[in-house]
Formats: structure tokens, C-alpha cells, sequence
């Protein structure tokens, strides 16, 4: 009887995006040729990505891997034992040949618990969620009172992931205490922040961990329908989840009397506006609900009038799907990990100018600049590394004397920085961050919905007196009035958009001021 060899080729963005198909093709092709039988599965990446593709084998040692692969390496790689049971000397001996894949320190230095199955399961495999423990969690939970599953995410001591960092449960014990007739469970999957992609690694590699986090909240506060607003550029994410969704339907995961309990949910997929407000909150239901994205003022809180004015718990993708391990095995065990009240794993994203950017989960209390080094092993450019900013678009820039703080959410707000998404984007000292601040601004320009004034208005002002700046026009009085409306925009805007656009800008300011006084060689200042 032939041999069945197991091999995995990641079929998310980013390994499609350097060419994981045509790799996935020329196996095929080759393994054909050869008439040897392949099960070929389309796994999730793992979130090395400076690996991608990777593919991975499995083998009497456990799962091999080898990347970056490109076609024209898949002889080489078949010659050297691909797809057959050669010995770990001759695999050895390819260039390309990373080990065990749980012994790739990247990986093996992490604690993953939102992320323990990404990369290692087939996405849309019910089967391979379920031998993974996936659904334990709800099984649990259809057992128990919706007050004792709000109790337990309580217990969990989980903040939103989606920058804010509201504690989770006290926003579910509101929309439980709400009385209503219809409430709602929406997933923000509005994944706009620069430099950030975990929510997208996590729909592309473990939709069901969403999909089952998202059915525990609707029975935690008696909600039957739920919405996931996704980021319209996710197309890869769009599909899987829609044949996950399927897939949990078809077997009893979703929809009416959801494993013969006699409960309901009903998730649907709905595809944003390709704008950034729309990742807050309110604009998000403005959109959902079919209007022009725009923020509402609080109160009235979305818990207790949200979409169509009903109560609603929004929550992030991360959020979500972290609630699946945590009914699966308590609130206490996930309150073990961190520090202070930052609990938990954070996967933070590291990106830029780094060596080894990916994605790092790990617990809350890990230093900045052991992401930075340990993990992405300094610049890819090989020059000092110089700024760094974290939480987003909206994030400050940090100096070298701020890397050693820790990833934790007060932590950095006590040095007027935010942890956000968990995104860090790298710059070396090539960077011009009176540049850097002027796109700050712009952004805004762009990204703003334009109901509040100090926004709309304060972010185009902001340009225009940066460009001033650059064109080395009256530069002390610019300076002066850029700061002031920095302190407008912070005090007056409507929303986060307008109130935290000032602050790249700010510690730009701050920590790197000499980039404000030196001329510009930048031709379009003024423009």
C-alpha cells in the first residue's frame, strides 16, 4: 500500500501573498509525476513571516519544516526527503530546513493560547477544531446560567484587544442587565491599524475559535444574532469564515437549538466601508445599520443602545475568539498569565523595519525591546533602530529610553504611549519623523468622518502647518501653534480618531525635535 504523506502549505494572505498557490501547484505537479500520494492541507500561518511560504511535512519526528520555499525549490527539497520518510541528517543537509517546527525558537519562546491552533489545524476542518479541544468551551457553556458565563469572563480579568481595553465582562453585564427583545453580538474585524494583523491571521487560521467565542457571548447575554463587520481588503478572510460558518450551521453549531439545547445564534458575515472610523465602535453600527459611517456621541452607551438602538456587545476579533479557551478551561486558568490588570496573552505584531517581523503571543509584562530584539532580531536594515511606534497609526513614537517598558496596558499609558492592537512598527535612523508627524495629520485628513470640527478641520490645519514647518516659514510660531493645536484636537474631538491623532505628533515633538528645526529637502513641502 503507497504511503499517504501529510504536508502543509499555509493558504492565508501573507503566504499567498509571496507565492504559497504556485507552491501548493508545483507539489502537486511533482508528487503526481511521481505517482506519490500527497494529503495536502491548506493550513494557516503560523506567523513567521519572514518564513512564508513555509512548508511543513509531517514525519515519525513530528511536523518538519522548511521556508522560505519558492517552485523552483521543491526538486531540490523532494530530492532531499520531501515526501518521503528520509532520515533527519538528509533533510538536514537542504538549505532551506528549519527543524521541528514547536523547536523554531520563534515559536517555541511563545505562550499561545488565542493562537494555539493557527497554522496547525486545517481552518475549515470541524474535525480538526474539535480533536484540538475547539467547542469545549461551548458545550461547557450550554450547561451553565448566562449570569455564570459573564461571572467567568469577569473572572478571566480579559479587556478588550481592540485598543480601548474595556474590561470585557463588565460590557456583557451591562447588555445582560438590559432588558430588551432582540439584542446583538457584533465582532469588529475593522482591522485598520498600521502594522497590525492578528485579527486577519485569526480568521484565516482559526475561524471556528471566532465563530465559538461569538455563540458563547450571544448565550452569555441572551442575544440570537450576530454580525461580523469585516475589513472589505480581508477577501481570503471573507471566504473562509463564510464556509466555517457553514460548516458549524450544517453540524449543529449555529443556528436554532444549537446542539439540542433548545438555544439559538445566527452569525453572519457583513463587509465594512473601507473606511478606518468605521473600526469605532458606533460608526461601525452606523455602516451595519446602512448609513453613512459616522460616530454618535455617548451616552447612550452601545451596550445599552446600540445596533437598530437595541443593546449590543462589540468586541474585536481577538476578544472573541479568546473567550472560546476561556470557558474551555476558566476564567482562573487565563488569570494566571500577565501582570496587574493587563491578564492574560497579548499576540502582539511586529512589523516595519525589523529582521523578523511576525506575530509574538506571549503574556502582558514582556519588555518592548524584547519584542523588538529578542523576537524580531533588530532592523532588516541592518542600521540603529531609532523610533518605534506602538498601538496603531494613533500610537506615539518612542525612543530608545522608552523600549524598556513593559507591554502592559498602564504601563504605557503612564509614559503617554498606548499598547492599542499590539502592534509595534520599527524605523531606523533613516526616518524623518517630522515626516512621520505630518502623516499623522494626514491621515487624519482622510480617515476622519467629519462630524466633529476639531477633527475634521484640525487635522487639515495640522498639514498645513506642518508643511509651514518644512518650508521653514516663521518655524518658531508653527511650532508653537502646531503644539496648540495638538491640545484643541485632544480636548475637543468627538472620538478617539480626532482625540489621538495629536499624539504621534506630540512625541515626535517630544523625542525627536531636532527633525522639526532642520531644513527640508522634501520638493513637495508646501504642496
Amino acid at each position: 500500500m503507497t504511503a499517504i504523506v501529510k504536508v502543509f502549505i499555509p493558504r492565508d494572505s501573507a503566504a499567498l501573498s509571496v507565492g504559497a498557490e504556485r507552491v501548493s501547484k508545483k507539489l502537486t505537479q511533482l508528487a503526481a509525476e511521481q505517482d506519490t500520494v500527497v494529503d495536502l492541507v491548506r493550513n494557516g500561518s503560523r506567523g513567521l513571516f519572514w518564513l512564508e511560504p513555509m512548508v511543513e511535512v509531517d514525519t515519525p519526528e513530528g511536523r518538519v519544516a522548511y521556508g522560505p520555499v519558492a517552485p523552483k525549490d521543491l526538486p531540490s527539497l523532494i530530492e532531499a526527503g520531501l515526501l518521503n520518510n528520509a532520515s533527519p541528517s538528509d533533510r538536514q543537509a537542504h538549505p532551506l530546513y528549519l527543524g521541528l517546527t514547536e523547536e523554531i525558537e520563534y515559536l517555541k519562546k511563545q505562550q499561545r493560547l488565542t493562537f494555539a491552533r493557527a497554522g496547525i489545524i486545517d481552518p475549515v476542518s470541524l474535525t480538526d477544531y474539535k480533536s484540538t479541544h475547539g467547542y469545549d468551551g461551548l458545550v461547557r457553556a450550554l450547561d451553565m446560567s448566562s449570569q455564570a458565563l459573564v461571572d467567568e469572563v469577569k473572572d478571566s480579568g480579559l479587556r478588550g484587544r481592540g485598543g480601548a481595553a474595556f474590561p470585557t465582562g463588565i460590557k456583557w453585564q451591562t447588555v445582560l442587565n438590559t432588558p430588551a427583545a432582540q439584542k446583538y453580538i457584533i465582532c469588529n474585524a475593522d482591522e485598520g491599524d498600521s502594522g497590525t494583523f492578528a485579527d486577519r491571521l485569526q480568521m484565516e487560521a482559526d475561524p471556528f475559535a471566532l465563530i465559538e467565542g461569538m455563540t458563547i457571548a450571544g448565550l452569555a447575554v441572551e442575544a440570537t444574532q450576530g454580525y461580523i463587520y469585516l475589513r472589505e481588503e480581508y477577501p481570503h478572510a471573507k471566504d473562509i469564515l463564510n464556509e466555517a460558518i457553514q460548516v458549524a450551521e450544517q453540524n449543529g453549531y449555529l443556528g436554532e437549538n444549537i446542539l439540542d439545547s433548545g438555544k439559538t445564534f445566527h452569525l453572519e458575515v457583513r463587509i465594512g466601508a473601507k473606511a478606518y472610523i468605521c473600526g469605532e465602535e458606533t460608526a461601525l453600527m452606523e455602516s451595519l445599520e446602512g448609513k453613512r459611517g459616522m460616530v454618535r456621541p455617548k451616552p447612550p452607551l452601545p451596550a445599552i443602545e446600540g445596533l437598530f438602538g437595541q443593546p449590543t456587545v462589540v468586541n474585536n476579533v481577538l476578544s472573541l475568539s479568546t473567550i472560546a479557551i476561556i470557558l474551555a478551561k476558566g476564567g482562573k486558568f487565563y488569570q494566571e498569565f500577565g501582570m496587574g490588570r493587563s491578564r492574560g496573552t497579548m499576540p502582539f505584531q511586529l512589523a516595519g523595519n525589523l529582521k523578523y517581523p511576525g506575530l509574538v503571543e506571549t503574556a502582558f509584562g514582556i519588555t518592548m525591546k524584547e519584542l523588538l530584539f529578542d523576537f524580531g532580531g533588530g532592523t532588516r536594515s541592518g542600521r540603529p533602530m531609532r523610533s518605534v511606534q506602538s498601538g496603531g497609526p494613533l500610537g506615539a513614537y518612542l525612543p530608545e529610553s522608552q523600549w524598556h517598558l513593559e507591554m502592559d496596558y498602564e504601563a504605557l499609558s503612564a509614559e503617554g504611549a498606548v499598547l492599542g492592537h499590539g502592534g509595534l512598527v520599527a524605523f531606523d535612523d533613516t526616518v524623518d519623523m517630522l515626516e512621520q508627524a505630518r502623516f499623522s495629520m494626514e491621515f487624519c485628513v482622510e480617515e476622519s468622518c467629519g462630524k466633529c470640527t476639531p477633527c475634521r478641520i484640525g487635522s487639515t490645519r495640522g498639514v498645513e502647518v506642518i508643511d509651514r514647518i518644512r518650508a521653514d516659514e516663521n518655524r518658531d510660531d508653527n511650532l508653537e501653534l502646531l503644539e496648540d493645536l495638538c491640545d484643541t484636537m485632544v480636548s475637543g474631538s468627538l472620538c478617539a480618531m480626532g482625540g489621538m491623532t495629536p499624539f504621534p505628533v506630540q512625541s515626535a515633538l517630544e523625542h525627536f525635535g531636532e527633525d522639526f528645526q532642520k531644513p527640508s529637502n522634501n520638493q513637495e513641502a508646501g504642496q
